[in-house]
């Protein structure tokens, strides 16, 4: 395990994003938890958000993916 992935900065805040939310390389769209280090994840691609794989507080690994994106 790498860290926990959360979708929102807090658990009263709205996520990052949902499906449907359109995203450009620079938008923040979770944020992993790891050794008590909170790290901002951006999109490494512009699109719109068509899944995301993975549920708040679940725990993830290097290179797992997170969200599915359709580029455009």
């Amino acid at each position: 395990m790498v860290g926990t992935f959360y979708r929102a900065a807090s658990p009263e805040s709205k996520p990052f994003v949902d499906i449907g939310s359109k995203v450009v390389d620079n938008t923040i769209v979770c944020i992993i938890e790891a050794m008590k280090i909170m790290n901002e994840i951006q999109a490494e691609t512009k699109g719109t958000v068509v899944e995301i794989l993975v549920e708040n507080g679940q725990p993830v690994e290097y290179g797992q993916r997170l969200f599915k994106l359709k580029q455009g």
